[in-house]
């Protein structure tokens, strides 16, 4: 399937901003089941400053904001093309070990919650307990559009009992690192079928497999990805994946505008 989309970014300030550096994580991979057919990012009230790779083999896109302005437009947009591979990612890559993946983090250090949901996983091999996790995981955590923290770690949002699909990443990851799984936050694009608009990117788990690779799971969902799916960065959580990082001096209050769009060409 190929999907075209396009990811725009506008901040307006209420004062002028004396200087800001960002962190763009939007360009989206190359592997053999996915394809980047074309990609552009163009920046208005900024310019890019250099670009790399990171430890996580994602495109990394260092902007400056202009001095003394008011107004910064990050424009993302591309064509992909993706075939549907039952999740399966495949081998590791890249210049991370694979034994850092088993690394719990800041968000997703495990607790008597994750360890709570591990007790009621059950199946004969990898695949079907890492099936059934996901499941117990979405069971927990009920699936609530804006009913979250971005800042939430896993056990805070099993405590709450809802979250988005941040949070459903982050409780997965944790609960498979503590069964003894590398596991990986994957943040990206999903195209909906009943809409070509959205106002944020997707984000899911991968875990890798013995004999398989990485595999991906997206809680929210109930699935593993398909050609809806487009994936762009990886890390170990949401920090180390985020679409956009970065800090400014001045600007006072900001008001922040993102726009998404994902539809098969």
């Amino acid at each position: 399937m190929r999907l075209k989309i396009t990811h725009k970014t506008s901040y307006r300030f209420d004062e002028p901003v004396l200087y800001g550096l960002e962190q763009l994580r939007k360009t989206p991979k190359n592997n053999h089941q996915q394809t980047v057919l074309n990609w552009a990012t163009t920046v208005e009230g900024g310019k890019k400053e250099v670009t790399f790779t990171d430890h996580h083999n994602n495109l990394v896109e260092l902007i400056s904001f202009d001095r003394e302005t008011r107004e910064v437009v990050v424009r993302s947009e591309g064509e992909v093309e993706i075939t549907d591979n039952a999740g399966v990612v495949g081998r590791h890559v890249g210049l991370a070990p694979l034994w850092l993946f088993e690394r719990p983090t800041t968000l997703t250090k495990p607790g008597t919650g994750t360890r709570a949901i591990i007790r009621q996983v059950e199946g004969d091999t990898d695949i079907e307990r890492l099936h059934a996790l996901s499941g117990t995981v979405a069971e927990t955590v009920t699936y609530t559009v804006g009913a979250s923290d971005s800042g939430w770690t896993a056990e805070e949002a099993i405590a709450a009992g809802h979250g988005v699909c941040q949070d459903h990443a982050h409780i997965f990851i944790a609960c498979a690192r503590e069964m003894g799984f590398p596991a990986r936050y994957v943040s990206g694009y999903l195209m909906m079928d009943d809409r070509t608009e959205q106002d944020a990117t997707h984000a899911w788990a991968e875990v890798h497999v013995n004999g398989l690779g990485w595999v991906g799971f997206d809680v929210s969902n109930a699935q593993s990805p398909d050609d809806r799916y487009v994936r762009v960065a990886t890390g170990l959580d949401y920090s180390g994946a985020a679409p956009v990082i970065g800090s400014r001096f001045g600007g006072a209050d900001e008001k922040l505008d993102v726009q998404i769009e994902v539809a098969q060409q």
